[in-house]
């Protein structure tokens, strides 16, 4: 019955990628027309109840377990299931779930990067930049794209000596590092996650730096409410993880941390359109999380008053940037599964495998969206000024 029931729903995806099918039995079909591309090895039976119904989630929990091998590149999974994608995800979203409370936020940040930083030292580059890197040219190391994405994100905001910047999110510090030197600029820098914390801590005191940077293990909302105000406003690779039930406070924080005529630069995932969580994702990687569409956050900003200025689609770039980090992670595995164990390695390198091809394919974008509060015409006319 399984076997049948795998079979039906073979047949029913797009025979443009053909794609071979080896059972548990030792038997094995072809789907699709022309040569295979891959090939998915099932070692044993599992519930077929649950992938008929999630399919995602049940080949991600199939593929961690070591239940499904893959011959061939994870890349063309995804193709295959992109192509698919009305029988692969839901069509449509659910109902917005109840406003996630400042606790639940941390405890679904915290799942993902406080995973250690020993783990995260592995694979990223020297910076710990754990978002978007800016490949100037095909040859740049991670290390030189990652300061590359974060000097590209510093000259769009257009920064004066003096100025106090804020970067909601703000990892494991360098933006906030680099802002001060090369700016003199007054940087803060608020995260929810300890490790983070601990480690943006250590990087200001050993660079001298007290006094100019600091980081806060505070939630965005109540920043907002100690009525302190910045004159720029920057957050890299956060807003995934606010929920589409927050966009509201989050935009209403901003507006109340930056001061009239401040710019605040939004960089963030984006899908094509209002598209569901990915249920694999939402359990294993990022819990609580939502990825927008570019019109969903547009639609946002008048009501803020906030003028868009600029935007920026960096889709390749992650690619790239997520290429380097799967390659990084499969130099240094042994080391990772010491810390952890073998479905964690197998999970991860779903991950990141199956993102860089999202991106590669066009299932996901990186966009960087500058805005200001109110009218400001005290900004660059050009774009020069950011490729100078």
């Amino acid at each position: 019955m399984q076997k049948y029931m795998l079979q039906k729903f073979f047949q029913g995806l797009n025979p443009d990628r053909p794609f071979q099918i080896r059972y548990w039995d030792g038997t094995s079909e072809r789907f699709g027309r022309g040569e295979p591309v891959l090939s998915i090895q099932f070692d044993e039976k599992f519930p077929i109840t649950k992938f008929i119904k999630e399919p995602s989630l049940a080949f991600g929990e199939a593929y961690m377990k070591g239940l499904i091998h893959i011959e061939g590149k994870i890349e063309e999974i995804i193709s295959l299931a992109s192509s698919n994608a009305n029988r692969i995800w839901s069509k449509t979203l659910s109902h917005l779930p109840k406003l996630s409370s400042i606790s639940k936020n941390k405890q679904d940040v915290q799942h993902h990067y406080d995973l250690g930083n020993d783990f995260y030292s592995l694979w990223l580059d020297e910076s710990m930049s754990y978002s978007c890197a800016y490949f100037q040219k095909e040859d740049d190391t991670l290390h030189q794209a990652q300061l590359q994405k974060i000097d590209h994100t510093l000259k769009k905001l257009q920064l004066k000596p003096g100025e106090r910047l804020l970067d909601i999110g703000s990892g494991w510090g360098w933006l906030i590092i680099r802002a001060a030197q090369q700016y003199d600029v007054q940087s803060m820098g608020i995260t929810l996650s300890e490790e983070q914390y601990r480690k943006t801590k250590e990087r200001i005191a050993s660079l001298g730096l007290d006094g100019r940077v600091q980081v806060e293990l505070v939630d965005y909302r109540e920043l907002a409410k100690t009525g302190i105000g910045f004159d720029k406003v920057v957050s890299i690779g956060m807003f995934e993880h606010v929920g589409r039930s927050n966009y509201l406070s989050f935009m209403e924080s901003v507006h109340t941390l930056l001061k009239d005529k401040g710019l605040a630069l939004l960089h963030t995932i984006s899908h094509q359109t209002e598209t569901p969580v990915d249920p694999w994702i939402d359990k294993y990687i990022f819990p609580g999380g939502y990825i927008p569409s570019l019109r969903e956050i547009i639609t946002l900003l008048p009501d803020y008053n906030f003028y868009t200025l600029d935007v920026e689609n960096l889709r390749l770039h992650y690619a790239k940037t997520l290429d380097h980090w799967a390659e990084r992670f499969e130099a240094n595995v042994d080391q990772v599964r010491s810390l952890y164990n073998e479905d964690f390695v197998r999970m991860w390198r779903l991950y990141l495998q199956s993102s860089a091809a999202f991106f590669r394919n066009g299932g996901l974008n990186l966009h960087q969206i500058l805005f200001s509060k109110g009218v400001c015409n005290e900004i660059s006319w050009t774009r020069d000024h950011i490729y100078a």
